[in-house]
């Protein structure tokens, strides 16, 4: 006896597979890409506290250093960046001394962002410096922006501070800075 063919369809069972697929591929996808985004923009903001380290870690090293010196130790956190974009990165290097207890700007030069103003007041870490002694303060930011645009369309600002002790000296000195 030969069945109907709307009751024939109701047992089958074939093409199951196909159809949870087609149900779950968009979402699977999407879990991929925007892990894959995530990545890139964690790789981003590692890059950009890695240059910050860096620029600290080489003004650090010298006991005295020139405007054009610092310009070149930028352009090397620069490098860093690569592959992303590098005009989004805006550095900061400043040496920072605490008297009576109040830590002020020694001196101070930016790309891309403004130098610190000679003699004001900076918050740093507590217990990082005593008295007499200075540190050299580097900053980024970065403005990330997404190339996919889908799960972070709008400009995400990653920032990083990082300090440093002079090596060789009591403090990092820069004539023209």
């Amino acid at each position: 006896m030969t069945r109907l063919p709307l009751k024939r369809l109701v047992g089958d069972e074939r093409g199951v597979s196909a159809v949870e697929f087609a149900m779950i591929a968009p979402v699977m996808i999407f879990f991929y890409f925007g892990l894959a985004e995530f990545c890139q923009g964690y790789m981003a903001q590692k890059r950009m506290g890695h240059a910050s380290a860096m620029v600290a870690d080489l003004v650090a090293q010298e006991e005295s250093v020139t405007a054009a010196t610092v310009d070149d130790i930028f352009d090397i956190g620069g490098l860093i960046m690569k592959p992303f974009p590098v005009a989004a990165l805006k550095q900061r290097v400043s040496s920072v001394m605490r008297t009576d207890g109040v830590a002020r700007v020694v001196w101070s030069r930016g790309d891309g962002m403004t130098s610190r103003t000679v003699g004001s007041t900076v918050t740093l870490p507590a217990d990082l410096i005593a008295d007499g002694e200075s540190v050299v303060m580097s900053e980024a930011t970065y403005d990330y922006d997404s190339p996919a645009d889908y799960l972070m369309p709008a400009v995400t600002q990653f920032s990083h501070s990082y300090y440093l002790r002079p090596r060789t000296s009591v403090q990092t000195t820069c004539a023209d800075c």
